[in-house]
């Protein structure tokens, strides 16, 4: 392999003619050109002669410089032990000499320190393990320095938070070798034991532990994540507006974030508090569609919370009545919308614009929600109640069974109890669903 003169004088840090005298000196003839051309074997004396490394020299000095070459032999080798291919390539004088001086750079490596035991080498302290210790000194002089001024500190300094990973690992395994001795006993002292229920509750032990550990992800996993979320709640392009701020987003999209930041966490329920207010129908529409499709695809549970009867009725299975903190009805959707007990549902359903009379008033509640700070006597919403009984201000009635999926906690349903009518708005909406039906 040809080496040029000029790349020759600054590798061993000698001068152009220096070099020449000495090859001319051997009896070789070379031109003074910085771009002269060098052999192999030229280069093999000249590197014996100026090179620093006494070890390279002595090495260099073995080697045959006559056409001498190493040969570097990469085989592969495949699963069944078959030789699948080979490949030779060339070394030259000058690559050898290298390569020998860093080899006894390794030789001269004292041995005697890596038989050293384990127990006395010195332990670097891990990049975590010194950023915690940094962070928990400056912040202790931080607040010892405020305390010195004289000021009042309203907090505390963080204590440290560094975890031995190997003390941890050896805690895994003497757990895992008490629960082997202990299945080993159970073995040797009993044959009527359920292995498969002690197996289950061991499943169980594991898993508990396993959620105690944060999930933690890095500032690109998250990003990732929240643009995935994004795309999945019907974001349009999502990575241009990760970058945005709310002001730029329309009322539905801003739902829908929110929807997302829900979703983040990976819930098995979900509650919608109010998600369609101040949003127009075609809006509210997509929402709801939205919802409804994240339930199925993500097998989720929804529990909506909402005044819109409307919104109750198109994407309801169960419904619970509320009125003042506590559930009043619960029921199927049908059976609370047609089949309704309670004398606060029926204000409720006689209160839908669906019911009204074109020139009429829409019915009202009388009165306003009790103050739940003070105690209540009696059924809550009896004050409000037109029709209420004497029993109704007296004691706070039961839940009374109406069929196997609807109860309502109203003294109407006790068999001593007159019977009273729902408003005729009510009869009217039932009336109308079996004609629609």
């Amino acid at each position: 392999m040809a080496v040029r003169l000029s790349k020759v004088a600054r590798e061993f840090n000698v001068g152009l003619s220096t070099i020449v005298d000495f090859l001319q000196e051997k009896g070789i003839k070379i031109s003074s050109d910085p771009n002269a051309k060098l052999t192999d074997d030229q280069y093999s004396l000249i590197a014996k002669e100026f090179s620093t490394d006494s070890e390279a020299k002595k090495e260099s000095n073995r080697v045959d410089l006559k056409n001498t070459r190493l040969k570097k032999e990469t085989v592969s080798i495949d699963n069944m032990g078959n030789t699948e291919s080979h490949q030779t390539e060339f070394i030259s004088v000058k690559d050898e000499i290298k390569l020998e001086s860093k080899i006894k750079v390794v030789d001269h490596i004292d041995l005697n320190k890596l038989n050293k035991p384990k127990n006395e080498e010195k332990v670097e302290e891990k990049p975590v393990e010194k950023k915690e210790e940094k962070r928990f000194a400056k912040q202790s002089a931080k607040h010892d320095a405020l305390v010195a001024k004289g000021k009042n500190v309203d907090w505390k300094v963080v204590p440290k938070k560094i975890i031995d990973l190997n003390e941890q690992i050896e805690n895994l395994l003497a757990i895992i070798d008490r629960l082997d001795e202990k299945y080993q006993e159970d073995i040797a002292t009993s044959s009527n034991i359920d292995f498969f229920a002690k197996s289950i509750d061991l499943i169980d032990y594991f898993k508990a532990k396993a959620s105690q550990v944060v999930y933690k992800v890095t500032k690109a996993m998250a990003k990732e994540k929240a643009i995935k979320l994004m795309e999945e709640v019907g974001i349009p392009e999502a990575r241009i507006r990760y970058r945005q701020y709310p002001f730029e987003f329309s009322g539905g999209m801003r739902q829908r974030i929110v929807i997302a930041i829900a979703l983040s966490a990976n819930p098995d329920i979900l509650i919608c508090d109010e998600p369609t207010t101040a949003l127009d129908v075609t809006i509210q529409s997509q929402i709801l569609e939205l919802i409804n499709n994240l339930k199925k695809e993500r097998n989720l549970s929804v529990i909506y919370i909402t005044h819109d009867l409307g919104v109750v009725a198109k994407v309801a299975d169960y419904v619970a009545v509320m009125y003042a903190g506590q559930i009043v009805e619960v029921g199927k959707v049908d059976e609370i919308f047609y089949d309704a007990r309670h004398p606060y549902t029926w204000a409720l359903l006689s209160a839908l614009p669906q019911l009204g009379v074109k020139g009429e008033a829409l019915p009202t509640i009388d009165g306003t929600p009790p103050n739940l700070f003070n105690k209540i006597k009696g059924d809550a919403f009896a004050p409000r109640n037109r029709q209420a009984l004497a029993i109704d201000f007296e004691e706070e009635p039961p839940y009374f069974e109406v069929s196997e999926t609807h109860k309502a906690k109203t003294w109407y349903l006790d068999p001593r109890a007159p019977k009273i009518e729902p408003p005729k708005s009510v009869q009217q909406l039932r009336q109308k669903m079996r004609a629609h039906k």
